[in-house]
């Protein structure tokens, strides 16, 4: 039986092109806390037809609380197809999302992404308010 952590898989973000990068933009405990969450920040991952992020997940978990909450799920659906064949349109998405989110606690940021090749990746940040 396959267990659920051995599907996702993690690296240095700055050596592979397909972790999910958390950068941590603001944060307060008032107005929120601001992050980017994008994949291929070092080494840029194609963004084509046949080879693309599909989308990015983002999860947080108070320190102290049992389960994460799921923050935003984000779906990048141009990759640059039309009815005339693969990668023959000028629209592409970029895997990069910024956003908002508010809390009163420390915890845990985790980020899943997946590329439709190379399957589900993971990665974390500590977030300190």
């Amino acid at each position: 039986m396959v267990n659920i952590k051995d599907l996702f898989q993690s690296a240095d973000w700055a050596k592979e092109k397909h972790v999910p990068v958390i950068e941590i933009l603001e944060k307060d405990k008032e107005k929120g806390v601001r992050i980017r969450v994008s994949v291929g920040k070092e080494i840029p991952h194609p963004n084509t037809t046949a080879h693309h992020i599909a989308w990015i997940e983002v999860y947080f978990q108070p320190e102290g609380d049992k389960y994460p909450y799921h923050v935003g799920r984000f779906e990048f659906v141009a990759h640059g197809a039309t009815v005339q064949g693969p990668d023959t349109s000028t629209i592409y998405s970029e895997p990069v999302v910024e956003f908002v989110f508010k809390t009163q606690k420390d915890g845990v940021i985790f980020a899943t992404s997946y590329c439709n090749i190379h399957g589900l990746w993971e990665n974390s940040a500590e977030l300190k308010l």
